[in-house]
């Protein structure tokens, strides 16, 4: 790995552990702070709703300046709102506090994959960028299970620390490592913020948006899934999400492998498919411990196999745009997050057993596959048009 990719996967590592290890934390610090478990819930909230804010905002503020400066300056934010975190001394400064750490999230994502995507070696700038996603998966195979071990046997704030630590080794790495490539010359702000106008952005916003959402909508609900339907213990359930993990790390660099072989579209709809007939499996084995294990790793695969593909078909539908256009996706995928997490629980609310979160999440990825075909089917007939236009 280039050094200059490992920097943008320690920064994903950082993020990806204060992203998802809010949900083992949640009573550690609900009872921290004296607050309900559903008001430590809006933690996480806070948290989604600063990506989507911040992703196309800071990237706007700040694309004209060279990549560089805007990856530290991202990653400084991001360590200093995660101090605040760790320091927080009430419920309602702990909020704005993870309001404003999931600012930079998104936006660090969209440049990011746009360096990665330049430094790459020709035909690989999939695999580059799922080099910089493999630090969200790392946070949930290492970073999340250590992190939650930490809250539970001595302090949640000392898990912020860490991420700290995380975010303050990635900026010295930025530093020596990420080379100054050139600022984007002649932006346009006005122009960029064109790519809104065109049904491709919106396409793929809608596909990343309820198609992810059925990664979230098993995701959310999976230790009650295997705790109760699986027969699981809650002390394996630790284990077994490390086990998601791991699915969810060989899946990233496949995802990566995928789009640059075929293509970003070709690769996106055929995982949503994929991830569609994962879930359907989860629904009729998870009576068994063991084939619950085996679909637990292929699904988390599945489904983290979509970032790679997922930012390709941004930067290559964005031109001029790419920045602003990679971070959107990650605001996207954020609203997938908590769309899943809504609607799988509105059958468990109507009183259905834990497996019926999984029949929500198939119809969401194949609602984003039908999103994705609309978005080939588009770029064939613009293909044809422009070569009867030439002839």
């Amino acid at each position: 790995m280039k050094k200059s990719l490992l920097t943008l996967t320690l920064g994903g590592l950082g993020i990806g552990i204060t992203e998802f290890v809010m949900m083992g934390l949640l009573p550690d610090i609900a009872k921290d702070l004296s607050i309900t478990i559903p008001q430590a819930g809006h933690l996480i909230s806070a948290y989604a709703l600063g990506v989507v804010i911040g992703a196309p905002l800071l990237v706007a503020i700040a694309g004209s300046y060279p990549p560089k400066k805007i990856l530290i300056a991202l990653m400084m934010m991001f360590t200093a709102f995660n101090a605040l975190s760790a320091f927080s001394p009430g419920y309602h400064t702990m909020l704005v506090a993870r309001l404003l750490a999931g600012l930079p999230h998104g936006a660090f994502f969209g440049v990011g994959s746009v360096v990665a995507s330049r430094i790459a070696a020709k035909g690989k700038a999939a695999q580059a960028v799922s080099l910089m996603f493999a630090g969200l998966t790392v946070a949930n195979v290492i970073g999340v299970p250590l992190g939650t071990y930490i809250g539970h046997h001595y302090s949640w704030r000392y898990t912020f620390v860490i991420i700290v630590i995380v975010g303050l080794v990635t900026l010295l790495s930025l530093k020596l490592w990420m080379p100054n490539l050139p600022a984007t010359k002649d932006r346009n702000l006005k122009k960029e913020l064109g790519f809104f106008k065109l049904p491709e952005a919106w396409l793929i916003i809608f596909m990343v948006a309820i198609g992810t959402g059925g990664l979230f909508s098993w995701y959310s609900y999976i230790a009650p899934l295997l705790t109760e339907v699986s027969g699981f213990s809650a002390d394996s359930i630790t284990y077994i999400l490390v086990l998601a993990g791991l699915g969810m790390l060989v899946g990233n660099f496949i995802g990566g492998r995928l789009a640059d072989r075929f293509s970003p579209a070709k690769a996106s709809i055929s995982l949503l498919i994929a991830m569609a007939i994962a879930l359907t499996i989860v629904h009729y084995i998870s009576t068994n411990q063991t084939l619950s294990l085996i679909m637990t790793f292929i699904t988390g695969a599945v489904a983290f196999a979509l970032a790679a593909p997922i930012q390709m078909l941004m930067i290559n539908s964005a031109k001029g745009s790419e920045m602003l256009a990679a971070s959107v996706s990650q605001a996207s995928f954020n609203i997938g997050n908590a769309l899943g997490a809504f609607l799988g629980g509105l059958p468990l609310a109507a009183g259905y057993d834990y497996t019926s979160p999984v029949w929500v999440g198939t119809v969401m990825a194949l609602t984003g596959a039908v999103f994705a075909w609309l978005l080939i089917a588009r770029n064939k007939r613009s293909a044809v048009a422009l070569a009867l236009a030439k002839a």
